[in-house]
């Protein structure tokens, strides 16, 4: 019996959406991708206890101040999960830079590099392969994905994404990989402007990978689209053919529990046939960046949400890792 979750693995790359090596396990995506928020929420798990005094003993060994301690047990917490699902995985695993720096490229491009060492360390001998680095669609954000890739050979993912002008920034900058968001843009549409979609295919944030993935694959960019944070199986289901999609465990199961169709919906060969009066190539810099940003209230408002949440459950892991020195 061919399941959903089956035939869309025919047409796209599946990653797992999650910190709980439990449900890689069982769904065998390719990647898997976290964030401070599902990071957190592993490490809240009795489960993982392990993992966390491991990364406390760790830090303890490296520093004697508290302050020096929590910064260096943080960071080997999240390489650490990392580590440990790369174990699962035969692709790639995101581990996301603090997005408390997402204005600050500087500090954003030590830490990604601290996070390597910290790979190669554990025995994560290709670590620049297997690795993904994951910044903020910010300005910043982008310019240190470019610094990393250009400079150092190591490969980003760049995270709250919600519009065009960032979406032509990454790939300007020649990133690996963009995760241009879907259910949060559907929740700004749904929830500030009060509107209603009938179906999946009319959904804003549907439309927004869609015109992302099309825009990339009719000028050529060699940047892979992985649409990300998913409100129901349509939305996925909308997007089979996007070159990956990274899918929390409760849709992964109420796929791989359907028999359900997951038809190919986005395809490079289409793309590249779009006139390209209907999709003209553009480039951006920095002002006017800012300003078409500034322009769509619903990016603007939800990167500096997606920030804002992220940077707190980083605060909340900080706060149960500080408990431990």
């Amino acid at each position: 019996m061919t399941t959903q979750l089956d035939e869309l693995k025919k047409h796209t790359t599946v990653v797992a959406d999650t910190g709980d090596f439990e449900s890689i396990a069982a769904f065998k995506p390719q990647d898997a991708t976290t964030n401070p928020s599902l990071v957190y929420k592993a490490a809240e798990m009795p489960q993982y206890k392990a993992v966390v005094d491991g990364a406390v003993a760790f830090a303890k060994s490296k520093a004697s101040t508290k302050e020096e301690q929590l910064e260096i047990a943080t960071d080997k917490l999240c390489v650490d999960f990392g580590v440990e699902i790369l174990k699962l995985v035969p692709g790639r695993v995101s581990t996301e830079v603090d997005a408390r720096l997402s204005y600050d490229t500087d500090a954003s491009v030590a830490k990604a590099l601290k996070f390597i060492e910290y790979y190669e360390a554990a025995g994560i001998a290709n670590a620049k392969d297997r690795v993904l680095i994951k910044l903020s669609s910010t300005w910043e954000g982008i310019k240190a994905a470019e610094i990393l890739e250009r400079d150092h050979g190591i490969h980003c993912n760049l995270t709250l994404l919600f519009s065009m002008c960032q979406a032509v920034a990454c790939a300007e900058a020649k990133v690996t990989l963009i995760s241009p968001f879907v259910g949060r843009i559907l929740d700004y549409y749904v929830k500030v402007e009060g509107k209603q979609f009938a179906t999946s295919a009319e959904d804003p944030g549907v439309l927004s990978v869609t015109a992302i993935y099309n825009y990339y694959k009719k000028h050529g960019y060699p940047v892979q689209v992985m649409g990300a944070s998913f409100r129901n199986v349509g939305e996925i289901v909308e997007l089979s053919g996007c070159d990956l999609l990274t899918i929390g465990p409760n849709w992964l199961k109420a796929m791989q529990e359907s028999t359900e169709g997951a038809p190919k919906k986005l395809d490079a060969a289409t793309a590249k046939a779009i006139p390209d009066e209907s999709c003209p190539k553009v480039s951006l810099d920095e002002k006017q960046f800012r300003y078409q940003l500034m322009e769509d209230p619903m990016a603007t408002m939800k990167l500096s949400e997606g920030i804002r949440n992220f940077a707190k459950d980083t605060v909340k892991l900080e706060t149960k890792i500080m408990g431990l020195l």
